[in-house]
């Protein structure tokens, strides 16, 4: 593990770093508010490209030509874009972001981009479009002030918000060979995230036997009661205290009041705090069984995203920003969440990182999705004094 020491803060001096990005607060908003006003839900493949074309060019203004560019094409996902960019010494440091939205296309006709204050307001703009900007602005930044910068390594994916099921590889692939990453999801409270949760999404099916529900009662067995059974069986696999959630979120099941069910199906969200635990109920959906033999259970789906625990790798890169937030006047709090993020899947294969790290608001997936543009300003010289630090 090569991460800096903390000890470092104490013999820099970012002050230049944060007049630069205070002078240009006008310029990072226009910048935002082009980005936010470019619509890339998650369903819509025309719009992610169309994002993404404009991305690729952003970071080749703002960071030269790339050492190395690949694309990776999805049929019916946002591409993912991995791009070296050459730097001083021989650290590399990923910088990872989602650029898919939860917006609906025409959702910026109702709620465009708009600056009333201290906050920014627009689809997308806290989760997490304004943390790209916040990296490309930090890199502006220590260029104008003449400070090296390490290479760097950006993954730009558009699938996060459907689970990164085109992008998982992608960012698997492109962890090999780095030092650290920084994954610019937003930071609520501006507390970085320093422990997430597994998610496993299941189905459960049940086959029964139909049968009139008034003239041959005995003839059938019901899906739905059996169905019924295994939730409470799956009630007694949550344990909230190891930081384990079942929740069967959907139920389905029968066709009318009196035809005994022959079918009956659950949705169920499993969030996990340790991959032990991960095991744990791993085996106890295998061990589901019917309670009569003409019955049929089927257990579909699986583990979305590892569990993200805090490694002495997160630890360390903890300890690093928050000495240097220390330097630019900054405090710096972290927080376990219950929900994933690709950070889930870099830490899963021992990438120090830091999470949380981008824009400082909140409303994610709501309505009043709002940044603290002051905050979210002091955040992109954090970011630029982490990235320096690996220069060192």
């Amino acid at each position: 593990m090569d991460i800096p020491s903390p000890a470092l803060a104490r013999t820099l001096d970012l002050s230049a770093v944060q007049r630069w990005l205070r002078g240009r607060r006008g310029d990072l908003l226009a910048e935002l508010g082009d980005y936010v006003s470019r619509e890339t839900p998650s369903d819509s493949k025309p719009h992610l490209d169309a994002g993404l074309d404009w991305l690729t060019v952003r970071l080749t203004e703002v960071l030269g030509s790339p050492e190395a560019v690949r694309r990776v094409p999805s049929a019916t996902h946002g591409d993912t874009l991995v791009a070296d960019f050459a730097g001083v010494g021989p650290r590399r440091l990923l910088v990872l972001c989602h650029y898919d939205t939860v917006w609906d296309a025409g959702t910026l006709a109702e709620r465009p981009f708009v600056v009333e204050g201290r906050l920014a307001r627009g689809p997308g703009v806290f989760d997490m479009k304004a943390g790209l900007v916040q990296a490309l602005w930090a890199v502006r930044a220590l260029d104008a002030a003449g400070l090296p910068r390490p290479p760097l390594r950006f993954v730009l994916n558009g699938d996060e918000e459907l689970g990164s099921p085109a992008s998982r590889s992608v960012i698997e692939a492109a962890a090999d060979g780095v030092t650290a990453a920084l994954v610019l999801e937003p930071g609520l409270g501006g507390a970085l995230k320093t422990a997430r949760k597994g998610i496993g999404m299941f189905r459960i099916d049940v086959t029964g036997v139909e049968a009139h529900a008034g003239l041959d009662p005995e003839k059938g067995i019901s899906a739905i009661d059996e169905l019924a059974r295994i939730v409470l069986t799956l009630r007694a696999v949550q344990d909230l205290g190891r930081g384990t959630s079942v929740n069967v979120g959907t139920i389905s099941g029968g066709t009318r009041g009196n035809v005994i069910a022959g079918h009956a199906w659950a949705a169920v969200d499993v969030r996990v705090a340790a991959p032990a635990e991960a095991q744990r109920v791993d085996a106890a959906l295998s061990a589901l069984r019917p309670a009569d033999p003409r019955l049929t259970v089927t257990v579909g789906g699986g583990w979305n995203r590892p569990p993200m625990t805090r490694t002495p790798g997160i630890a360390a890169m903890v300890d690093l920003a928050r000495a240097l937030a220390v330097g630019l006047g900054e405090d710096l709090s972290e927080c376990a969440v219950g929900g994933g993020s690709d950070a889930n899947f870099l830490a899963a294969r021992g990438v120090p990182l830091l999470d949380g790290l981008g824009a400082v608001g909140a409303g994610a997936h709501a309505r009043d999705e709002h940044i603290d543009v002051d905050a979210t300003l002091a955040r992109a010289a954090l970011i630029a004094a982490i990235v320096h630090a690996f220069a060192r």
